[in-house]
C-alpha cells in the first residue's frame, strides 16, 4: 500500500520515468521554495525516496530547465535559491524573442499549419500572403505560443479578415504600450522617426536602432511620471529593476537635476512662509 488512500500500486514519478533520458522543467522561476530545495537535492545526490517509501531510487536523467524571468534577479530577491540556480546554470542557451528573429516566422508558420490542419480535418495548406506578411510586421508580444494561437485560429475559421483584425485587437504589453504623455511633453509616437540613409544600414539594423530608441524615450517618459522612482519604473514597464538599470547606463541617461531650490508658490506665498518661520524659531 502507499503512502495515502488508494494508492494500491507503486507509481513512479516524472524523474523516475526520465531515467536515461531527458526531463523539461518549463517555467522554473515559478517554482515552490519547497520544491526548489527537493529539486536541489535530486540533481545534487541523484536520487530520491519516493513519498510513503523507504529506500531511496538512484535515477540518471538529464535536465532540462526553461523560464522566461530573470533567474539572477529572483536569487538577489530571495525568490529562487542561489545554489539551485548555480546547479542548473551550465549550459546557458538564451533564446531571443520572436520580434528579433522574423525569419523564424515563415517556417514556424509552416510547422504549425500542417498538424493542425489534420487534427481539425481543415483545407488549409499554407497562409494567405496577406497573412504571412501581417505575420512578419507584428511584434509577437506572446512569442511563439501567441504565433502558433494565430495559426490555429486560421486554419479552424479560414478568415483572412478576422485574422488581420485579431492581429490589430491584440492587447499590447506594457512595454509596448505607448504611456500618455505629459501636457507639457508631444506624444512620442507622433514624431518621425529617424532614419540613417547615408549610412548603407540593412533594414534589420534600422529597425533595431528604431526600437530602442522608442524604448528609451518609453523609459524617460515612465521615470518622469514616476518621479524617477526606478523601481516603481521598472513595475510599469515589466522589467527587472536590474535590467532598468542596466538600459540606462546604456543610453547614459541621467536623472535631471532638481529646477532650483526655491520653495514653490508665488512671492507673497514664499515671503509668508519665510515669516513664520522666523517667529516659530525664535518662540
Amino acid at each position: 500500500r502507499g503512502a495515502f488512500s488508494g494508492a494500491l500500486r507503486e507509481k513512479p514519478g516524472m524523474f523516475e520515468l526520465a531515467d536515461t533520458g531527458t526531463i523539461l522543467l518549463d517555467e522554473i522561476g515559478d517554482m515552490s521554495p519547497g520544491l526548489q530545495g527537493k529539486l536541489l537535492h535530486v540533481l545534487q545526490d541523484g536520487e530520491y525516496t519516493r513519498l510513503g517509501g523507504r529506500h531511496p531510487v538512484r535515477v540518471d536523467a538529464r535536465v532540462v530547465a526553461a523560464t522566461n524571468t530573470q533567474l539572477e534577479d529572483a536569487v538577489a530577491s530571495g525568490r529562487f535559491r542561489g545554489d539551485l540556480y548555480f546547479r542548473l546554470n551550465v549550459i546557458r542557451l538564451e533564446v531571443p524573442p520572436l520580434r528579433e528573429r522574423r525569419e523564424d516566422i515563415p517556417l514556424l508558420c509552416s510547422h504549425f499549419v500542417r498538424p493542425y490542419a489534420l487534427r481539425y480535418n481543415r483545407p488549409v495548406r499554407q497562409l494567405p500572403r496577406e497573412l504571412r506578411e501581417a505575420f512578419d510586421r507584428y511584434d509577437w508580444p506572446g512569442n511563439v505560443r501567441e504565433l502558433e494561437n494565430a495559426v490555429r485560429r486560421y486554419v479552424i475559421l479560414p478568415d483572412l479578415d478576422m485574422a488581420l483584425a485579431g492581429l490589430r485587437r491584440a492587447v499590447p504589453t506594457a512595454a509596448t504600450r505607448p504611456a500618455a504623455a505629459p501636457a507639457r511633453e508631444p506624444a512620442a509616437a507622433a514624431e518621425p522617426p529617424e532614419v540613417w540613409p547615408d549610412e548603407g544600414l540593412s533594414l534589420r539594423t534600422v529597425a533595431a536602432r528604431a526600437a530602442e530608441e522608442a524604448e528609451r524615450k518609453l523609459a524617460v517618459r515612465v521615470l518622469a511620471q514616476t518621479r524617477w522612482n526606478r523601481k516603481e519604473a521598472a513595475s510599469q514597464l515589466k522589467i527587472s529593476y536590474k535590467a532598468l538599470l542596466n538600459k540606462l547606463k546604456k543610453w547614459d541617461v541621467e536623472e535631471p537635476p532638481p529646477r532650483g531650490d526655491r520653495a514653490p508658490g508665488t512671492e507673497a506665498e514664499r515671503a509668508g512662509r519665510t515669516e513664520r518661520e522666523a517667529v516659530l524659531s525664535t518662540g
